[in-house]
């Protein structure tokens, strides 16, 4: 309760009322003064506008290619990267097979029709491939591109 006396405003209010009571011919007077000063101030701090422009980020270029590689080393590593990106491409392909592949076992012991589900699927991702590119095409016809083949 210590901490509670020490931080409560009801004695310096209760205080203040009982002075601003007492018939003096100058207490308006001195209230409003004591209100308009800190209240110009707070006006004139408040309308003050100030840009500052703002400050240019700190911009750290990561170089992985050296820069004076020739034409020739640019052709040859886009090769052998495009090279890692088909095997990594196969590797997946083989994953998903063999992922399929134990799903189809797993139907048939279940006894689900895996035949008419594989199916099913092959003609929903056949129609979402026509839908996304009709799509694509009436994207490049409302921009005004030409298909580049």
């Amino acid at each position: 309760m210590g901490r509670l006396s020490r931080f409560n405003p009801a004695p310096g209010v209760k205080d203040f009322w009982t002075e601003f009571r007492r018939p003096q011919p100058y207490r308006i007077p001195i209230l409003l003064a004591s209100i308009a000063i800190p209240g110009a101030m707070l006006y004139m701090f408040a309308s003050q506008e100030t840009m500052v422009p703002p400050r240019s980020p700190d911009v750290t270029y990561i170089t992985s290619f050296a820069p004076d590689r020739t034409d020739d080393e640019i052709i040859e590593s886009n090769i052998e990267n495009q090279l890692r990106k088909d095997e990594r491409r196969e590797r997946l392909e083989e994953i998903e097979a063999r992922r399929r592949a134990l799903y189809r076992e797993l139907g048939r012991a279940s006894g689900l029709d895996v035949d008419a589900m594989e199916a099913e699927a092959e003609a929903e991702r056949i129609r979402e491939e026509a839908e996304a590119e009709i799509e694509r095409r009436e994207r490049l016809d409302a921009a005004g591109l030409e298909e580049i083949e």
